[in-house]
């Protein structure tokens, strides 16, 4: 098992939004949260992801087997967890390629394994852009900084794409999309 949920309660800023939920995610598997605005779909994506701002009053989180809550936010990374934001935050002066290199090392390092030179990088680097069809002016800008909504998005597939997780959390995926 993945990720268990147990009867999980949230609050913010002492307004639960979050009242019981229970959700079992094995590896492989695929699982929609639908449900009207203001339902917690969010603050569930951010309570995983580990966003400070939310009090878990009750309930549990594993993750691989450990207690997620217990787990500072870069841990969580560490561990494999990627959060897709409903609307991604603007980097000022710092490359989409710096940031990169910068996470993917430090996941690297964390894993006991070599960080990744400048050509290696640069490589993997090359190959995800053409994944995710990816313009490579994008990574060569500050982290989504004057994208559109749309190249936004794209920009945190292509960061998905880099990171590989275990656990990817994509919330609202549609929102922003240039249409």
């Amino acid at each position: 098992m993945l990720l268990q949920i147990k009867n999980l309660h949230v609050a913010i800023e002492g307004k639960e939004i979050i009242k019981g939920i229970d959700l079992i995610v094995n590896e492989g598997e695929v699982h929609a949260i639908m449900g009207p605005n203001g339902t917690g779909k969010s603050t569930l994506a951010s309570v995983i992801a580990g966003r400070e701002d939310y009090e878990v009053t009750e309930g549990e989180i594993i993750y691989k087997g450990k207690n997620l809550l217990e787990m500072p936010i870069e841990q969580r990374a560490r561990e494999g967890i990627f959060l897709s934001f409903q609307y991604p935050v603007e980097i000022p002066g710092v490359s989409m390629a710096n940031f990169m290199r910068t996470a993917l090392n430090d996941i690297r390092r964390y894993k006991g394994l070599e960080p990744l030179s400048g050509s290696e990088f640069l490589l993997k680097m090359e190959e995800k852009k053409q994944l995710v069809e990816i313009q490579s002016q994008l990574t060569n800008r500050s982290v989504n900084e004057g994208f559109s909504g749309g190249e936004k998005k794209k920009n945190e597939i292509f960061q998905m794409a880099m990171l590989e997780p275990i656990l990817a959390i994509l919330d609202e995926t549609d929102s922003g999309l240039d249409i």
